[in-house]
């Protein structure tokens, strides 16, 4: 690394991207909307120059860089949907550095002898997750897509909940505008993971009412003090804690205020950013990228192709598919 400022070429979701310059990265952002398969020279092309990072942030699609373990660069795969690929933990491994949102999928990550170059980075609010004064229009209020097909387990749930609590409201909208009109959000955790809805209600001055779950959310939050919480997938359980909130306007105002001054505090992009950069800053000072390229990993490579064949056969596209297997043959050298 030469540059002053280390250059980042940024692939996937943009997440905290645009705050790591304040901690002393440029970024290059290369967006994704669909399955891709890039090669090293792809990206240096999509960047303009050579890279000094390679990041990719989670768009939960089948494995978009090729070749990534040997790419002569610093490389980091922010993780968020660990939760639904089971297939992450290998594709992980080819990169120096790891983040992952869910605290709980940590062992699996970190099996290996260098378990410190993974690291568990919560999710956060984005700034424009501001609490609004605006009158409550709703009791109880659910925000998201809710479909037998793809969210099963969240639709039977509402279905039970809507019998037991009949002011019950479920739509679908910006979250910065809806929350704010509720006097008890709800938030579902249908895998049991601490979503970015937690964070983004709390950071709207909301009365959030959420699962008790694990992945840390009871060491950055606190139930009582900063949210009010039901047992995960019991419906009656979660209508009695809301009519309990519904009935006492002083603790939603608690709840909300202490929420949303803590998500304000520690929760917001730049805090993630800054604790992505500080791992980056120390895999270049391990020199994390030489050793990876100077000790080839034979099991990890065997992995890799494994990984690539399957994609091929199951990403239903032939050119990306070509590419994938073009990528297994090279790992079979």
């Amino acid at each position: 690394m030469t540059r002053a400022q280390p250059l980042i070429a940024w692939i996937g979701g943009q997440f905290f991207q645009p705050h790591m310059t304040a901690w002393g990265f440029a970024t290059r952002l290369i967006s994704l909307t669909k399955p891709a398969a890039l090669s090293w020279d792809d990206i240096v092309t999509a960047c303009g120059d050579e890279p000094d990072v390679v990041v990719y942030a989670d768009r939960s699609l089948p494995p978009p860089l090729l070749g990534v373990e040997r790419y002569p660069c610093l490389t980091a795969f922010y993780c968020i949907d660990a939760h639904i690929h089971g297939w992450y933990p290998v594709y992980a491994a080819a990169f120096d550095l790891c983040a992952l949102s869910l605290r709980d999928e940590l062992p699996r990550f970190a099996a290996g002898p260098d378990n410190g170059r993974v690291l568990w980075l919560p999710p956060f609010a984005e700034d424009r997750y501001v609490p609004r004064p605006t009158a409550k229009e709703y009791g109880v209020l659910f925000v998201g897509a809710v479909d037998p097909l793809t969210t099963p387990g969240r639709e039977r749930f509402l279905r039970r909940l809507a019998g037991l609590l009949p002011g019950l409201r479920v739509t679908r909208g910006d979250f910065t505008e809806l929350f704010p009109r509720a006097r008890v959000v709800l938030n579902i955790a249908e895998r049991g993971d601490l979503n970015f809805r937690v964070f983004e209600a709390l950071a709207c001055g909301a009365c959030l009412l959420t699962p008790r779950i694990g992945n840390g959310q009871n060491l950055l939050f606190r139930e009582g003090r900063h949210f009010a919480a039901y047992a995960p997938d019991d419906a009656g359980d979660c209508a009695r804690v809301a009519r309990e909130l519904l009935a006492d306007e002083p603790r939603r105002h608690m709840l909300a205020r202490a929420g949303a001054a803590l998500v304000d505090a520690a929760d917001r992009p730049r805090h993630r950013a800054e604790a992505f950069a500080a791992m980056l800053r120390q895999g270049f000072d391990d020199n994390l990228p030489d050793k990876r390229i100077n000790q080839p990993d034979a099991a990890l490579r065997r992995d890799l192709r494994l990984l690539y064949l399957h994609w091929a056969e199951a990403c239903g596209d032939n050119l990306l598919a070509t590419r994938y297997v073009a990528e297994a043959r090279a790992l079979a050298r």
